[in-house]
């Protein structure tokens, strides 16, 4: 969908702002520290809050493993990736990106960072990886990349038939449907308001294109800050479902027939606040030469950057042609078959974009490694002065 990005950088939700009222930061009984492992799973310790001072200083201990295992095949680390069971890491609660959580009254939730001790990051730390790609970009070019993340998810009902429980789409009908948003809407009105709660900005909510499947779309921010939202968003979006005895699914593929779901990114570049991803004036694409030298660099290594945002066998099944799903190695202005599209969102003049779409991203990654795997190849296109290619811009041409 098109986009309409703020002026200011971290509109949406700052870190360390999620909760802008004094009663949002009373103390609560309990924590909960977040990380995100390498399939995408959200993990978490809860720790009682008077410890929480402690665990700040000293951290928590984990196995290297509880990062490599691949969930998706079984609960050991994937072999090769030397992340095993011997060894220890530390978890660092980050209490800039903490707030209340809003469906439980006693407890408030951090992310956190995996260190080897106190102040020295774990170089498999997915946070650190992610801050020392986005400081080369600011170092070399003194660039900020602003992002915002579509999410698509599945909603479902427990049926039970001949004795054995089945999980539904909750609805049967099609895209943007009203019939679609009225039959879950007390479900969706909760997730946005539970997301504003928490100073995270909603631009819009719609009923996708598979049954029961609908689409949030979250308010742009600093990449670091959209990341913490996203994270918190699709927790909102679990219990919330939860809570009214449904199940929300984030997997690539949920059935056969039916499309899949993704966390498409929207990508733009700011330098002292001011977009620079869009042309100042008369350009080839409507967009200036350091926007298209970085995305000629995400499109150069476009299939390298899957093996870090499309990461599950479920990935690629979500990825084919005649779906809108980014099954050709190409860019497109306004093309939904391309992986890559660049953009005129409202208010924006046609002839110009300020910003691009990546749709092979999905909640079976880790979004931090996902985004610095595209942020490190826009910094080798800024390096290398990279051009884009022709755009295709019709079906016909992707044949």
């Amino acid at each position: 969908m098109d986009r309409c990005e703020s002026s200011s950088v971290g509109s949406s939700c700052e870190e360390g702002n999620y909760n802008s009222s004094d009663e949002a930061f009373k103390p609560v009984p309990f924590v909960r520290i977040l990380w995100i492992d390498n399939s995408g799973i959200h993990r978490c310790r809860v720790i009682p809050r008077e410890r929480l001072s402690f665990v700040k200083k000293h951290g928590l201990g984990l196995s290297p493993a509880c990062l490599a295992a691949l969930s998706s095949v079984s609960n050991c680390p994937a072999e090769g990736s030397n992340l095993g069971f011997t060894g220890m890491i530390r978890i660092i609660p980050d209490l800039s990106t903490r707030c209340k959580i809003p469906w439980e009254k006693q407890q408030e939730m951090t992310l956190a960072d995996m260190c080897i001790e106190p102040d020295k990051p774990w170089e498999y730390c997915p946070r650190e990886v992610f801050r020392r790609v986005t400081k080369i970009l600011k170092d070399e070019f003194d660039l900020v990349v602003n992002v915002g993340f579509e999410i698509e998810f599945y909603l479902l009902k427990s049926v039970v038939k001949n004795g054995k429980e089945e999980w539904l789409p909750i609805d049967k009908t099609s895209y943007c449907s009203t019939s679609g948003f009225d039959v879950s809407s007390s479900i969706l009105e909760d997730i946005v308001t539970y997301l504003q709660t928490i100073n995270i900005t909603v631009e819009q909510v719609h009923a996708e294109t598979g049954k029961g499947q609908f689409e949030v779309v979250l308010g742009y921010a600093e990449a670091s800050t959209a990341i913490a939202s996203l994270i918190y968003a699709r927790e909102v979006i679990k219990s919330v479902a939860r809570q009214h005895g449904q199940m929300a699914t984030f997997v690539p593929k949920y059935a056969e027939d039916e499309d899949g779901s993704g966390s498409h990114v929207h990508i733009s570049l700011s330098r002292n606040g001011e977009n620079v991803f869009m042309a100042s004036g008369d350009s080839k694409y409507g967009m200036s030469k350091i926007g298209e030298s970085f995305m000629a660099g995400v499109l150069n290594h476009l299939p390298a950057i899957l093996a870090f945002t499309a990461t599950h066998p479920l990935s690629y099944e979500h990825l084919v042609p005649k779906t809108k799903n980014a099954a050709y190695l190409c860019w497109g202005k306004e093309n939904t078959e391309a992986p890559l599209r660049t953009a005129s969102p409202p208010g924006i003049a046609d002839d110009f974009v300020n910003h691009f779409e990546i749709k092979a991203f999905d909640a079976c990654t880790n979004p931090y490694i996902g985004l610095a795997s595209i942020i490190i190849s826009g910094v080798d296109g800024l390096r290398k002065d990279l051009s884009l290619p022709k755009p295709v811009d019709g079906g016909k041409e992707l044949l």
